[in-house]
């Protein structure tokens, strides 16, 4: 993926058949690489955005963002990415459409305490991981954002996630 042209759609990042992984930190989004290339994934198809990288495009997309991506999910997901970068996350960007591949990349993502796992397709985004506090999911719009499943309604603090090994 070119960072300095990265996919979009309603002026939104929208990387199609990839994952966007969230991670708390440099050292995890580097671990989850190694795994990543032990499952045979090309060192060309992993992107990595660190977390002033992926605040300055989160910002223009907040800033830019068209009715049509403020009407769907679109928003509130560039408001979910703005938010676990500011507090430190590093993202790991690769394509994946076979389901072994989506498996293999939610694997590493888990074992290296990911915030967020999700599969771009061409209709929905996919949640690789379980997000949030298990509360039970309430409406998501624009004016809500996209629901966090915490009890502050916050995306979980990169430091507040631990590694899974």
């Amino acid at each position: 993926m070119d960072k300095a042209s990265p996919p979009q759609a309603f002026n939104t990042f929208n990387p199609v058949h990839h994952v966007v992984v969230a991670l708390p930190s440099a050292e995890a989004a580097e671990a989850m690489q190694q795994d990543l290339r032990r499952a045979g994934f090309a060192d060309a198809d992993i992107t990595v955005y660190a977390p002033d990288e992926m605040r300055e495009l989160a910002s223009a997309e907040v800033e830019n963002a068209t009715l049509a991506a403020k009407v769907g999910q679109e928003y509130n997901l560039a408001r979910m990415r703005l938010e676990l970068a500011q507090s430190g996350c590093t993202f790991v960007v690769t394509p994946a459409r076979q389901d072994a591949k989506v498996q293999a990349v939610a694997d590493a993502a888990r074992r290296h305490g990911a915030l967020r796992a999700q599969r771009y397709g061409t209709f929905i985004i996919e949640e690789l991981i379980e997000v949030g506090e298990g509360l039970r999911q309430v409406g998501e719009s624009p004016d809500r954002g996209l629901d966090a499943q915490t009890t502050t309604g916050q995306e979980v603090q990169a430091k507040d996630r631990p590694a899974q090994r």
